[in-house]
């Protein structure tokens, strides 16, 4: 191949990024909207449960903490906080932060929810 073709090469790539950079990007972006953070990655995951466990600490609700932790799924509160707690310590979160996080953990473990009286 002589150099020019090279070149025509490299030019179409280029323009072929550039569009799809600019179709992706400006024209039409993928927009979240409305989601869960069950599809958060393992490390805001456990940024979220630690918010909760803050807010908890200030609130002393443990209902509205577990309403919090229940957007996660399936799993219940306590399994949510034992598996953050877990990530935390493996990942070197600060002894503060530790502690926020057993707190919720025993508070979701005592846990009771509170029966619906039937109208």
């Amino acid at each position: 191949m002589t150099s020019s073709n090279w070149i025509k090469i490299i030019i179409v790539v280029m323009i072929g990024v550039s569009l799809g950079l600019l179709y992706g990007w400006v024209i039409d972006p993928i927009e979240y909207t409305d989601i869960t953070p069950n599809i958060l990655r393992e490390d805001y995951r456990a940024d979220y449960v630690l918010m909760v466990a803050e807010a908890d600490q200030n609130e002393q609700d443990a209902e509205s903490a577990a309403r919090r932790l229940a957007i996660f799924g399936s799993d219940s509160p306590a399994q949510i906080v034992a598996s953050t707690l877990e990530y935390a310590n493996k990942n070197g979160f600060s002894q503060n932060e530790i502690i926020l996080l057993q707190r919720l953990l025993t508070a979701m473990q005592t846990y009771q929810p509170q029966a619906v009286a039937a109208p």
